[in-house]
């Protein structure tokens, strides 16, 4: 039994424990419903093939159950059609699950943040389940998912969705496994560990993260450089980074990624995007590398992602990898002559602007597309060739700031015009770049 049900039809969660099923816009909806149910019981229709599914546990890890309801002593009950379905509501968390959340709450306090065991966020009409959440510095949010007995295909599907309506709704999810085949997985953000037992995931030893954690190698491709080109051409002359796994330790990782030292990336190799964890120095440096290739991104002070521990290890640490670096005269290509920048633009007003409600956009006559929608995507292009021409470190630090501010600033307009449109948000995004772009050749 649940109390949680979604409604195929009317494609709404429906809470049992409320009068109105949480939706006092619906007069009479659990009579409606419940009647309906009944209905189509006397005349045998399966219950598979009615409206009602599980809106708990089951929709959370992507499995269609199919629920009926029932009145039991004035009581609301949502039943499950199969028994897996039902205990999956019912299954016992193993020991290991609990030190795992244990460590990662005591881990963060230890870090001066404050965390919690299965939270629930109201999102809308329904719920985030969080294994742990941590919060961090600066608003930030950590959703801790302990993945550590066997799940079907069906549930690991649901994986991709969990941490995508996480990420929405401002967590950030991280994963942790202790098997290899989730680790490899490229649907979220997957750390792994060795398989232990709870005993020892639960003491002060220094447990190691063995997979999901990078260091980032920048090189330039040339005649000396030691790795593949990855356009598969023999070589561009062009600057490239390759990730390269290194073990950090679960209770640096807990406050690092709550403190952002250590955040989550999306690396493109090919046609396949992983996910990775790296520290907030590569990620800036491979901003840096996106925006402009033609050169190696700047060195940067950064911290050791761990260090000397007098805890007694937990497990093996697994051997970091031996690399040889490449002689210090290859590391750049010729700088190019500065441009004197242009004025910055004010993407704090824009952005503001962007966010305010209005009823009506003036349009552009050729593309059909609102002006506004134009010069937002203007000026963050614009700032995107500043932060390009730049070569002192601070100065694209305040840059980088500055692009991105403008381009959330389009990505929020575009949005709100797709939907008020009702257009594909992707080829309005598309065309309004295909547009700007072209026109300023």
């Amino acid at each position: 039994m649940a109390n949680a049900v979604w409604h195929k039809k009317l494609r709404i969660l429906l809470d049992l424990t409320r009068d109105d099923l949480d939706h006092p816009e619906l007069p009479d909806l659990w009579e409606t419903v419940y009647k309906t149910d009944r209905f189509y019981g006397r005349l045998g229709v399966p219950v598979g093939e009615r409206d009602l599914q599980c809106g708990g546990v089951c929709r959370d890890v992507g499995v269609e159950a199919p629920m009926h309801l029932r009145m039991r002593g004035g009581r609301r009950e949502a039943v499950h059609e199969r028994r897996e379905d039902e205990e999956r509501h019912t299954a016992p968390m193993s020991d290991e699950h609990k030190a795992y959340q244990e460590r990662i709450l005591r881990a963060a306090q230890e870090g001066g943040f404050n965390g919690d065991s299965e939270v629930r966020t109201r999102v809308g009409r329904s719920w985030i389940q969080t294994d742990t959440l941590v919060e961090g510095a600066d608003g930030r949010r950590i959703g801790w998912e302990v993945q550590l007995s066997a799940i079907d295909p069906s549930g690991l599907r649901g994986v991709r969705a969990r941490a995508a309506k996480a990420a929405k709704n401002g967590i950030t999810p991280a994963w942790h496994t202790d098997r290899a085949a989730y680790a490899q997985r490229n649907d979220t953000h997957w750390t792994r560990s060795d398989h232990l037992p709870a005993h020892v995931i639960a003491r002060n030893g220094d447990l190691r993260i063995v997979s999901g954690f990078r260091v980032l190698d920048f090189w330039h491709c040339d005649i000396h450089a030691l790795y593949p080109c990855p356009h598969g051409v023999r070589r561009c002359g062009k600057a490239h980074a390759t990730p390269k796994p290194r073990d950090v330790l679960f209770d640096d990782m807990v406050r690092r990624t709550a403190a952002g030292a250590i955040v989550p990336i999306q690396f493109r190799a090919g046609t396949t995007v992983h996910r990775y964890w790296v520290t907030n120095t590569d990620r800036d440096r491979l901003d840096d590398l996106h925006s402009d290739d033609t050169r190696l991104p700047p060195e940067r002070e950064a911290a050791p992602v761990t260090g000397a521990s007098r805890n007694r290890p937990t497990c093996q640490p697994t051997p970091a990898p031996i690399t040889v670096r490449t002689s210090p005269s290859l590391t750049a290509l010729p700088a190019l002559p500065v441009q004197p920048p242009a004025p910055k633009i004010e993407t704090d007003s824009t952005a503001g602007e962007a966010q305010k409600p209005h009823t009506r956009q003036a349009a552009d006559d050729t593309s059909g597309l609102p002006s506004e929608l134009i010069t937002l995507q203007q000026a963050a292009d614009e700032a995107h060739l500043q932060l390009q021409q730049l070569h002192d470190h601070h100065d694209r630090d305040l840059q980088r700031q500055v692009w991105r501010n403008a381009a959330a600033a389009v990505q929020t307009a575009v949005t709100r015009y797709a939907r008020t449109k009702r257009l594909n948000r992707h080829e309005v995004e598309a065309r309004l770049r295909q547009l700007v772009r072209h026109s300023a050749r």
